[in-house]
């Protein structure tokens, strides 16, 4: 097996803390594939679930952006056109692995055809994510060249931390539901403004929101200022402040 770095370790730390510290579970796997993005580095990541008995599922991806618009109909369409790790995750591998591995002229298919001419990428690394409850999910790597023996072997140390999200994910869900639906007005703040207004809650600045978002200091600022604009507040201080007033922040 190929060795892993000492900063392979450091980016499995930040995909830790990330996951950990995110009350949203609407965010959660965008965080996920935000660190994933970095740390391989690849074009795009891509989480699905199937359910094969009802020919049917869900995806969600991300180039470092939102991209589900562009995938639509893949989840069916790859049902039909046998994708060979559906295969593969159906007969209960667990291990990661080169889905141009699973298939005979792997450059020759309608899957490589589609990945280069919409994403670029020309090589996909699938890791299974096993469940008990029927449904097959797993998480899709591509890029432009090979992940080679490290890319493996670190995909293998990274699968049980996205195991992990996976059932923190399940609890956050979980909770909210338990919950009931909240009292406080939300004052249409998206999932990830309020991550950043939690964080502002916390006293980090925009660099370290940055890097513990993976985003930039710019792209922060941004969202702080949507924040401030449905808050009607002018300042960190009024901000938090109002956000503690509506329930938003602890």
């Amino acid at each position: 097996m190929s060795k892993l770095h000492t900063g392979d370790y450091e980016l499995m730390l930040d995909l830790v803390v990330a996951v950990l510290e995110s009350e949203d579970p609407d965010s959660v796997w965008q965080l996920v594939a935000r660190n994933l993005h970095r740390a391989f580095p690849c074009t795009t990541v891509i989480s699905v679930a199937l359910r094969p008995g009802e020919q049917a599922g869900t995806t969600e991806g991300w180039a470092p952006e939102d991209i589900g618009g562009m995938l639509g109909d893949v989840v069916e369409r790859r049902m039909r056109e046998r994708y060979p790790l559906i295969s593969y995750v159906a007969a209960r591998q667990r291990a990661p692995v080169i889905v141009g591995d699973l298939c005979d002229n792997w450059r020759q298919s309608l899957w490589y055809d589609e990945a280069r001419r919409l994403c670029g990428t020309t090589q996909q690394l699938g890791l299974p994510l096993p469940g008990g409850d029927g449904t097959l999910r797993a998480v899709v790597l591509g890029r432009d060249r090979d992940f080679g023996p490290h890319g493996i072997a670190f995909a293998e140390r990274v699968q049980p931390l996205l195991l992990a999200a996976e059932r923190h994910v399940s609890e956050l869900r979980r909770l909210r539901e338990a919950a009931g639906p909240r009292a406080s007005d939300d004052h249409g703040l998206t999932p990830r403004e309020r991550t950043v207004l939690g964080l502002l809650a916390e006293g980090l600045t925009s660099e370290a929101m940055g890097r513990r978002l993976a985003i930039s200091p710019h792209t922060v600022n941004r969202h702080l200022e949507k924040v401030y604009r449905k808050l009607g507040a002018h300042s960190r201080v009024t901000a938090v402040s109002l956000a503690r007033t509506a329930g938003l922040v602890a």
